[in-house]
C-alpha cells in the first residue's frame, strides 16, 4: 500500500465536486486501501479521495479504530449518497484538510447511506452519531465542501488566513 499525500486547505482542488464512478475495479480498490493507509497514518477517521487530488466519488471511514490494538475495520464506499437524514447533533469536528482546526457542527444525529462498497455491490448502511457525522462530512468533500463551509465566516476566514500563513512559511 502507498501512502498518499493530503491536500490542505486553501487549495482549490478540494472545492472542486468530484465524478461519480461507473463501478468499482481493481484500481478503485488500489485507490480506497491507499486512502485507508493513508487515513491511519494521519490518525482520522475518514478521508475522501478529493483530499489526495483524486476527484472522484470515493470514502474511506472507521470510526472504530483503535491505534492501540491496531484493530481495523475500515468502511469503503464509492458513489456514496444520503438517503435519509433524522435529528441532529452538534460535534466538534476536525479535518486532515484542516489541520490543526476543529469546530462545533450542527449535522444529522442519524443518517441512512447507499453506495457500492469495495467489490462493487450496493449497501445500505444505517449511522448514528459519530459514523453519521463522518459520513456526512466526507460525502461534503465530494461536493467541495469543508465542515468549515458551516461554521460562521469569521471563523473560517480566520481559519484559512493560518491555513494560507503556515503554507507561505513552508510547513
Amino acid at each position: 500500500m502507498t501512502r498518499l499525500t493530503i491536500l490542505t486547505a486553501p487549495d482549490s482542488r478540494l472545492k472542486l465536486k468530484a465524478q461519480p464512478i461507473p463501478a468499482v475495479t481493481d484500481a478503485t480498490r488500489r485507490l480506497m486501501e491507499n486512502m485507508a493507509e493513508t487515513m491511519y497514518h494521519a490518525q482520522g477517521i475518514g478521508l475522501a479521495a478529493p483530499q489526495v487530488g483524486v476527484s472522484q466519488r470515493v470514502i474511506v471511514v472507521d470510526v472504530n479504530y483503535c491505534q492501540k490494538e491496531g484493530k481495523k475495520n475500515p468502511i469503503f464506499l464509492a458513489n456514496p449518497e444520503i438517503l435519509q437524514k433524522e435529528g441532529e447533533v452538534v460535534w466538534n469536528e476536525g479535518c486532515l484538510s484542516v489541520p490543526e482546526h476543529t469546530s462545533e457542527v450542527t449535522r444529522a444525529a442519524h443518517v441512512q447511506i447507499k453506495g457500492l462498497n469495495q467489490h462493487n455491490q450496493e449497501v445500505i448502511i444505517d449511522a448514528d452519531e459519530v459514523l453519521a457525522v463522518c459520513f456526512q462530512h466526507e460525502i461534503d468533500h465530494l461536493d467541495g465542501i469543508l465542515f468549515i463551509d458551516h461554521i460562521s465566516r469569521l471563523k473560517r476566514s480566520i481559519i484559512l488566513q493560518k491555513l494560507k500563513k503556515k503554507k507561505q512559511q513552508g510547513e
